[in-house]
């Protein structure tokens, strides 16, 4: 069988607190973003699929633990995945715990026209700061672009600038990367300084307002591919247009 290239998605977000709803948003948002898609089966200890007949009951009660459990569409020849997880707060920007939501789905032309939607979708439910979605394959090269001593390079192997370690950032609004498309709440977008008429007409022709008066930014009109230099371009200009992604620069 050939493996087939997926888009990942994942939102950053404040930790969940109580009988939060955040995580039956986060699920509603993204089957509203892929018409006909249900994300109403578990994977089981035995690891084999069960149906969830009453899933928004099963969730509520499952996530007052803090995380979104492993939910699928139970298609194995069409896999949409979803699952979220509280981060501790030594781990991350500005010393908070966090809430992630990581989701996964075909990267074909489906996908591909209906990334924007999903992402604002799943952001925006979880009450993100920020988040991103791209192929498979970018976290090798973000993790080639982390800063692990102050001695080290300023570039990486790509030519991309290096990243501070997520715990060195000041604050979680501040994105730890960048990726294909990016979504950057209100609070994140006056954090980074977007948008600056003069400084951003390229990035506002392929930008959009969300409904919560964030932003989806795309950097490419494709996926991202860093072996396409036309994209490792548009990378490069992105990172220099905003220094604080990253933790690059002072707060």
């Amino acid at each position: 069988m050939i493996a087939r290239k997926r888009l990942i998605l994942i939102t950053h977000a404040p930790a969940l607190v109580g009988d939060d709803n955040r995580t039956l948003a986060a699920v509603h948002g993204l089957e509203r973003a892929l018409p006909g898609l249900r994300l109403e089966w578990r994977v089981t200890e035995a690891r084999q699929l069960a149906a969830l007949p009453q899933r928004d009951e099963w969730l509520a009660e499952a996530t007052k633990d803090g995380e979104l459990p492993f939910l699928c569409n139970g298609n194995e020849s069409y896999p949409v995945t979803i699952s979220g997880l509280q981060t501790p707060a030594r781990t991350n920007p500005g010393g908070q715990p966090l809430f992630e939501v990581h989701a996964k789905l075909p990267l074909d032309a489906a996908g591909i026209a209906a990334a924007a939607d999903v992402l604002e979708a799943v952001a925006e439910g979880a009450r993100a700061y920020w988040g991103h979605a791209s192929p498979d394959g970018y976290g090798v090269e973000v993790s080639e672009q982390m800063r692990h001593s102050a001695h080290g390079p300023e570039r990486s192997p790509r030519g991309l600038p290096m990243l501070n370690l997520p715990w060195h950032i000041h604050s979680p609004a501040i994105p730890q990367y960048l990726g294909w498309l990016n979504y950057w709440s209100a609070v994140t977008a006056q954090a980074i300084g977007f948008p600056d008429p003069a400084r951003d007409a390229d990035l506002l022709t392929r930008a959009r307002r969300t409904a919560a008066g964030g932003w989806i930014v795309r950097l490419t009109d494709t996926p991202l591919d860093y072996d396409d230099p036309t994209h490792l371009d548009a990378l490069k200009r992105a990172y220099e247009r905003f220094p604080e992604i990253g933790g690059r620069s002072a707060p």
